[in-house]
């Protein structure tokens, strides 16, 4: 893959490279902080996270890229494990992450985020709630993955793409769908082209 060593890495993969890791897939805030532990041991001091979230509001569909500019509310369990005196986060790193992929011509929402432990108690009333305090899109790692990079001092970014909607009434999930699938590798690999060419970095 993209030149690219496969390795194990716990429940996941490892690929390494000249110039880059890529790890995954990872699911919930304890094996996303163990993942990105182990990367960091390894010598990652710039990492993009790529995934998927839930869209709290009608300005973010199905399909589109969200990039989490803050935590609108956290709901793991590992981020109290890391104290923190300074929540360094690199802006410019995040910045340069949005502007690399709106120029490839994409459109990338962002806004605040919210990080649940618990996926089958994103209760309607939590969902209108967040919503309406500005909070954009829910998921299961990235707060303990913001944390953790404060507490090392390595610079993170994120980018995902919106799996389902918890906004309407009815449900609406999408990540089931081959199309969806197949757009998510595709951006996947478009991410790990930018990488290998030095557009992040």
């Amino acid at each position: 893959m993209y030149g690219l060593q496969e390795h194990r890495l716990f429940h996941a993969k490892l690929y390494s490279g000249a110039t880059f890791f890529l790890a995954g897939p990872t699911v919930g805030a304890p094996m996303a902080a163990l993942t990105l532990e182990k990367l960091i041991a390894l010598g990652a001091r710039k990492v993009v996270v790529y995934g998927w979230c839930g869209s709290l509001h009608a300005s973010l569909q199905p399909g589109a890229l969200f990039s989490p500019t803050g935590v609108g509310m956290c709901e793991e369990g590992t981020s109290a494990h890391y104290p923190l005196n300074d929540p360094y986060y690199d802006e410019e790193w995040h910045s340069l992450l949005v502007r690399v992929l709106t120029n490839a011509g994409h459109q990338v929402s962002q806004g605040l985020i919210w990080t649940t432990d618990a996926l089958y108690r994103e209760t309607r009333q939590k969902v209108v709630q967040y919503s309406a305090r500005g909070i954009l899109a829910v998921d299961m790692e990235y707060t303990a993955l913001r944390t953790v990079a404060a507490y090392r001092r390595i610079s993170l970014a994120a980018v995902m793409k919106v799996s389902d909607a918890l906004f309407l009434e009815n449900w609406v999930p999408r990540f089931q769908l081959k199309r969806f699938q197949a757009d998510s590798r595709r951006q996947l690999g478009q991410l790990c082209v930018f990488l290998q060419e030095g557009e992040l970095a």
